[in-house]
């Protein structure tokens, strides 16, 4: 790892190596055509923005060239006039250089490769002499100067031919070669507002003198670079259109899934379509409504893509399936911090009114799927709309929210040692603050960060849910499913919502489904417990769950 004060300034300390390749390993010119073109990077360090850099991918008979050019602001004031790393055809090292200034000092390098022999020619970055240094490294090794980032897409090119436990070699110019592990490797796509495409997420190890260094590179499958994360420097290198706001990991996804914007009231809420493979004529719709806090269309939660598998499942059993990162979140317009359980609901209703035009969908089965908190705001936008035909609420409260708090406070509290008085006295707290939160009670000695906490619209909406009289007003069948380990809404809350449901004047029906061995996330699980969602895995939601909402739509 580079020092201040020696040779190529180590703002942040890039570190580097390359690897052996075997035969093939590297796709010819002709195949890497893709990655012609220019890009430009934001850099961010601490998650704040300090600089930019364009970089510049093209190739020749010769070979490849990556140039580019670059402004990392104060306290680094490094400017990066022109950065050039020159490949064959192969990707062998042809030369790089780096003319620029760092605070306001010439920075001048340049490394001529020769087989095996790497010639640096540099000025003292601390008095300005010329100097020059030879090093002995592979013969195709990858030349990744400090703070020229662009340079990493000669990196990219290689990782994404390689598995894990692969190495490549480096040099970070000019001041010696260095081996980078591939730990691992996960694809995965991502969808910006112009397009979606595939990634590689590569973890890798930089091997550096001073010690080991994780880093994370992503790439598209082509080897054109998306970002490089450096965490033990708090680095994020990122290209523009994936550090969009309008950018997002798909988590999920299934074939000839269709983005959508949606209409709703003031902004657009942005979804996925997902349709049977051979879809055809007018379909049944269902919309998935998703629970509480900063959910995407997948509903990603403890690694588990709940709605984006719920989605794909209800597609192949016949069903066009709408699911949509909530306002807000993601890509949809919106503010978060100012909705309300009857602001989700109306979301909900914007999508029915949304498919209802479409004409691949029959406007007489549109149902809601809501879960958790999702089942409420499914339930608000039932009793509002007749154009909803059904509604499956999972894993939904049976009381008031302010009930639902105490309980999972009580349930929390009843796990972990804590004397009898201290437990009442943070329950006592949890019934202040939501006292003061419905206007029943005061925030005089609440401290500040809870009040700031919890003195929202949201909260105070949840708190004062009531399904009771939801319910009553509900005028569609209702299919009630209760996760067997479920410890965030236990079993009790299903058979609570299940005679609401058949105590209204004229129940158009309503049955209860408990699956056993799954939990809150609709998984399998041993214990049901939230601190056991980290442990689960790589699981999928129960097919008991989408058999039993199939069966009810269908009915």
């Amino acid at each position: 790892m580079a020092r201040p004060g020696t040779l190529i300034l180590a703002l942040l300390a890039v570190w580097t190596s390359p690897f052996f390749l075997n035969a093939g390993g590297v796709a010819s010119a002709q195949e890497r055509s893709a990655l012609e073109g220019e890009s430009e990077f934001i850099i961010f360090v601490r998650a704040a923005r300090v600089g930019t850099e364009r970089v510049t991918v093209t190739r020749s008979t010769s070979g490849w060239a990556i140039r580019s050019t670059g402004r990392l602001e104060m306290p680094i004031n490094l400017t990066l006039r022109r950065g050039e790393a020159l490949y064959d055809d192969s990707w062998r090292p042809v030369e790089v250089s780096i003319e620029g200034s760092f605070r306001e000092r010439p920075l001048n390098l340049s490394t001529r490769f020769d087989g095996t022999t790497a010639t640096s020619r540099f000025s003292n970055p601390q008095t300005g002499e010329p100097t020059q240094k030879q090093d002995q490294v592979a013969a195709n090794t990858l030349a990744l100067p400090n703070n020229f980032f662009g340079a990493y897409t000669a990196l990219a090119v290689r990782l994404v031919t390689l598995a894990p436990g692969a190495e490549v070699r480096a040099y970070i110019s000019p001041q010696a070669e260095i081996v980078i592990t591939l730990d691992g490797v996960e694809n995965e796509r991502v969808e910006t507002a112009s397009r979606s495409f595939a990634v590689r997420r590569h973890r890798i190890t930089f091997k550096n003198p001073g010690g080991d260094v994780a880093g994370e590179l992503v790439a598209e499958t082509d080897g054109r670079l998306v970002r490089l994360s450096l965490p033990a420097a708090s680095l994020d290198v990122v290209r523009w259109d994936v550090a969009t706001v309008a950018a997002r990991r798909q988590a999920f996804h299934r074939e000839g899934d269709e983005p959508v914007k949606i209409p709703a009231v003031g902004f657009s809420l942005a979804a996925t379509i997902s349709k049977p493979a051979a879809a055809g004529g007018r379909l049944p719709a269902v919309v998935l409504v998703p629970g509480s806090g900063q959910v995407d269309r997948d509903e990603m939660v403890a690694g588990i893509p709940i709605f984006g598998q719920l989605a794909s499942a209800l597609a192949d059993a016949g069903f066009l399936v709408v699911r949509y990162d909530k306002r807000g979140v993601g890509q949809s317009g919106g503010r978060s911090e100012s909705a309300t359980l009857s602001d989700y609901g109306e979301d909900a209703r914007a999508i029915v009114a949304f498919l209802e035009e479409r004409k691949d969908v029959d406007p007489k089965r549109i149902a809601l799927v809501g879960h958790s908190e999702g089942a409420w705001a499914s339930l608000v936008a039932a009793a509002r709309d007749k154009r909803v035909a059904r509604v499956a609420a999972i894993a939904g409260p049976g009381v008031t929210g302010a009930q639902l708090v105490l309980e999972q406070q009580r349930h929390l509290l009843s796990r972990i040692n804590l004397p009898e008085a201290e437990q009442k006295a943070r329950i006592d707290l949890q019934m202040k603050i939501q006292a003061a939160v419905l206007g029943t009670g005061t925030w005089d000695g609440v401290p500040d960060d809870l009040r700031t906490q919890a003195d929202t619209p949201w909260f105070q909406s949840f708190l004062a849910f009531d399904p009771a009289k939801v319910v009553k007003d509900v005028r569609q069948p209702i299919l009630v499913i209760q996760a067997e380990l479920d410890r965030q809404v236990p079993p009790p809350h299903g058979d609570r919502l299940l005679a609401l449901a058949r105590a209204r004047k004229k129940d158009p029906g309503a049955e209860l489904v408990t699956i056993p061995g799954i939990n809150h996330l609709l998984v399998p699980a041993k214990t049901g417990e939230v601190s056991e969602y980290g442990t689960l895995g790589d699981v999928s939601v129960s097919p008991a769950v989408v058999e039993a909402i199939v069966k009810f739509l269908r009915r």
